[in-house]
């Protein structure tokens, strides 16, 4: 349906706190982040991302978690673009980015940061998750047509949550 849009929200995977010298813009991702990652692509994929518009936060761990995901999937050819802005741990912040979004775009990909995300699934669908855990996964539909610059509190339903630790679990 026209002006239905979906968000989908990538929480980076597990960072290294190996090395206390490096920014936190700088932390890469540990053995089990790479895991995560890789792990997660498919499952997300399934869930209906099809990474038609991704976002992605300039920290090196979410640039990284992305990165793997696209690896790990070689039939889907996608691109993402770098924004500045989803280096952030605010919601409002990211709600503020979404408002400016072009609404011929329908259905994004974000990949950042806790609790900025965990805040803004809980903004816009009412659904309070507790925690996006690292790698986790949330697919967010509009409730109804929309445009971005109107998004607000309650506009969205839940439709997927996906943790790792859960999928690793069933994988057994």
């Amino acid at each position: 349906m026209k002006n239905i849009k979906t968000i989908h929200l990538i929480r980076h995977a597990k960072s290294s706190w190996d090395d206390p010298t490096l920014a936190d813009r700088d932390r890469p991702l540990n053995p089990r982040g790479i895991c995560t990652s890789r792990m997660m692509a498919r499952p997300v994929h399934d869930a209906g991302c099809h990474f038609e518009q991704v976002f992605c936060s300039p920290a090196v761990r979410a640039q990284s978690t992305i990165e793997l995901i696209h690896q790990s999937l070689p039939e889907i050819k996608f691109r993402w673009k770098t924004e500045k802005a989803l280096y952030t741990f605010e919601s409002d912040d990211v709600l503020r980015w979404c408002r400016k979004l072009d609404d011929e775009m329908s259905d994004i990909v974000i990949v950042g940061h806790n609790p900025a995300l965990t805040d803004f699934c809980h903004q816009l669908s009412g659904v309070d998750l507790n925690n996006i855990p690292t790698c986790g996964y949330v697919k967010l539909v509009s409730v109804s047509p929309c445009q971005w610059k109107k998004i607000n509190k309650k506009t969205f339903d839940l439709a997927v949550f996906l943790k790792p630790k859960r999928l690793m679990r069933t994988a057994d």
